[in-house]
């Protein structure tokens, strides 16, 4: 191919016209620093293009060189024919600024930069900030620095400055990555990926993972993308691309890194931005319906599985194996990991009992293997029979796939014929953890039928796309509506960006609709029994002073009062140790404690958490996250995946909770954070006394937010 050979482009019009176009499809590119010496990175950026299949014009740039492997090499941008949309920058750090204020001086729209960026007693700013400074000002989008490149193989474009292996191919999988060892993992070493769009996003200087996965959702060859994700730098644009997917229902699959102290502390280091925090991340995957993985594993096996075409139906997991034992371990791994099997009916039994051999059960999961004998028709009748039963959702081979073995290749060609009977999803799996770079593999992945890896790492990703698919026939969320003017009656209050004390969060939370104790503030003994009769017995009794904001840690707190003597006694001995004020309700009976609260995430807003209330807060960690506002329905299916949930349904005799009742009040607390979300820093009702007759908040607090953030 002759490098600097002009071919005619026929872009989408909508790609064309995106804000990375001259980044990820540019129409002429021109590799500063090539090289002929072997090994090194120039060299790699020339090796990269020739023979490619980029449709577009390529400059090699270096004055030490007339020509390279017998093509043109100019000394410099300037001296280019014609300005180029990229350059490819294979360039020490110390030349970096230099040949980044050539480029823009020529006018160049857009660069790759490998380089780290990082001098030894370099001045402030330091090299990166002052490269991304001139790039922003010159409107120049940047990939990198320390990053291995990108692949818009859509495009037929391969920027890196290691020749990448020449079986990589165009495919329906979008990759872009904060760690460019995943990059390399995944496009270099298993023959089973093909990408629409693989990018090393590294220390995005002015171009992050936001923008890219904006790109390569409008890309017409991604059907689902993954991302290895330290952080987010853009949180408006990742929401909105999120949004985006949604509803173009292409998958996300994201392995969030950062999530402890310890990484994220690395993270910043590696990265330069704090990871952010993850109970944020979490809220903000669930609400838009991005699957979560924790390894590079589950990674590969759910951007496999999502490259297929075929969606999960409703129902569990039906897999068939050759293997009792295997099958056994399969249904302990896919227990712990809360995938359900498919309940096959009597049908679906009587079918596979018709053509199993003697002693083998007609269960689902199902070992089929008995003498051998016509295995390959029982295999395909009993595999058949399972798919066509109501409830299997997908139907999962297990076997190892070994290219030429008469059995291995027997089993592909049976998944083959059973998924021409069926609009479900058909696969296979092998039972260890392997690259897939056997042609068996290679050849059913490709086909459309992928090979996942691993028993443990296939259970996580189907847990995962059976939410996902859950997630996409919810009914659209209708929250209550925030109560008229409870917004304006408390701003001024909150403003002040202090903690309202027990009352005033009592109150507040009645405003809006979250069921409180009635209760009277007291300053004087007298006061303490008037109250008491007017709230019956027996009653609890609790400091109200300012600044005690963990009241039972001081013995501000005393309960099951009965009479009024008991009321001026433990009034006496609060307002003597603690001071005057005080607050009196009566007591709420028994129940199971949660808890409700909220924080302001820096990055996403408002985040409301459910959880586990009472002593038991600190001691279990149970708890889950939202974005507000939600309904109803979102609040009980957050409830529904704490620890404590089984309590609610009544233990050793205690009556069911009221669960109806519990997810209104976390609803309405979501839209009283919603509404008040930059008027309040922090708030937390706990605990949340919830019985047979609803739930109600026992104690509150809430710290607002003044105009310049503090509190």
């Amino acid at each position: 191919m002759n490098l600097a050979s002009s071919v005619a482009l026929a872009p989408g019009r909508k790609l064309a016209d995106h804000r990375l176009a001259p980044l990820l499809m540019p129409r002429s590119i021109a590799l500063v620093g090539a090289s002929a010496k072997e090994g090194s990175v120039g060299h790699g950026m020339v090796s990269v293009f020739k023979g490619g299949a980029f449709p577009g014009k390529v400059y090699l740039i270096n004055p030490n060189y007339r020509e390279i492997e017998g093509l043109p090499c100019y000394p410099s941008l300037a001296d280019l024919p014609e300005p180029v949309d990229h350059t490819v920058m294979g360039v020490a750090n110390a030349r970096l600024e230099g040949q980044m204020s050539d480029a823009i001086k020529r006018g160049v729209r857009a660069a790759t930069i490998f380089a780290s960026g990082y001098l030894e007693n370099d001045s402030e700013p330091p090299l990166t900030k002052r490269v991304a400074a001139m790039a922003r000002e010159a409107g120049l989008q940047i990939c990198g620095g320390n990053c291995m490149g990108f692949y818009n193989l859509e495009h037929g474009l391969r920027v890196c400055g290691f020749l990448p292996p020449p079986w990589l191919s165009a495919g329906p999988i979008a990759f872009i990555t904060h760690s460019g060892s995943a990059y390399s993992a995944l496009c270099h070493n298993d023959k089973r990926f093909r990408f629409s769009l693989a990018v090393s996003a590294g220390q995005e200087l002015t171009t992050n993972a936001a923008d890219y996965l904006d790109f390569a959702l409008d890309m017409e060859t991604t059907k689902v993308v993954g991302l290895f994700l330290e952080t987010v730098r853009d949180p408006q644009t990742f929401v909105a691309a999120l949004e985006k997917a949604e509803a173009r229902d292409i998958p996300m699959v994201v392995l969030k890194v950062g999530r402890t102290a310890e990484s994220a502390a690395l993270a910043l280091s590696h990265s330069g931005a704090m990871a952010g925090n993850d109970a944020a991340y979490q809220a903000l995957f669930d609400r838009y319906g991005v699957m979560q993985v924790d390894d590079l594993d589950q990674l590969a096996n759910a951007l496999l599985l999502f490259s297929q075409p075929r969606r999960l139906a409703k129902g569990g997991m039906a897999s068939i194996h050759d293997s009792g034992g295997l099958r056994e371990l399969t249904i302990d791994v896919g227990a712990a990991h809360q995938v359900p099997l498919a309940k096959i009916n009597a049908q679906t039994t009587r079918r596979l009992a018709e053509r199993l051999e003697y002693g083998l059960e007609p269960v689902n999961p199902l070992d089929a293997w008995g003498t051998g004998h016509d295995w390959e028709g029982i295999f395909r009748d009993c595999l058949t029979a399972l798919m066509q039963d109501p409830d299997t959702a997908i139907g999962i081979l297990f076997a190892e796939t070994r290219s030429g073995y008469y059995l291995h290749e027997g089993y592909a060609e049976i998944v083959r014929e059973v998924a021409a009977q069926t609009d479900k999803p058909v696969i296979m799996a092998n039972n260890m953890a392997c690259l897939g770079n056997d042609d068996l593999a290679v050849r059913m992945t490709h086909d459309g039928f992928p090979v996942l890896i691993g028993i443990g790492q296939t259970m996580a990703v189907l847990r995962a796309a059976m939410a996902h698919r859950d997630h996409r026939i919810l009914p659209p969320a209708k929250p209550p509506k925030a109560p008229a003017g409870a917004r304006q009656r408390w701003e001024a209050r909150l403003r002040q960006g202090t903690a309202l004390d027990e009352s005033e969060s009592l109150c507040l939370f009645g405003d809006y609709g979250f069921p409180v104790l009635p209760h009277h503030v007291v300053e004087s003994a007298a006061e303490a029994q008037a109250a008491a009769l007017e709230l019956g017995f027996p009653l609890a009794i609790k400091t109200a002073m300012p600044g005690i904001l963990h009241k039972s840690d001081v013995g501000g707190v005393k309960l099951n009062l009965a009479m009024a003597e008991q009321v001026r006694i433990a009034y006496d001995d609060l307002a003597r140790r603690l001071g005057p004020r005080a607050i009196v309700m009566p007591m709420a009976g028994t129940g199971v404690e949660l808890a409700f609260g909220a924080i302001a995430d820096p990055q996403f807003g408002p985040i409301v958490m459910a959880g586990a209330g009472g002593t038991l807060i600190e001691i279990l960690a149970d708890r889950r996250f939202a974005m507000p506002p939600f309904d109803a329905a979102a609040a009980a299916r957050l409830i529904d995946r704490l620890k404590v949930r089984r309590l609610l349904d009544g233990v050793r005799g205690q009556p069911p909770a009221d669960i109806g009742a519990v997810a209104e009040a976390l609803a309405r607390f979501s839209v009283m954070i919603a509404d008040l979300g930059d008027l309040i820093a922090e708030a937390d009702v706990n605990p949340v006394l919830c019985g047979a007759d609803g739930c109600v908040a026992l104690d509150a607090l809430v710290v607002g937010r003044a105009p310049d953030g503090k509190h």
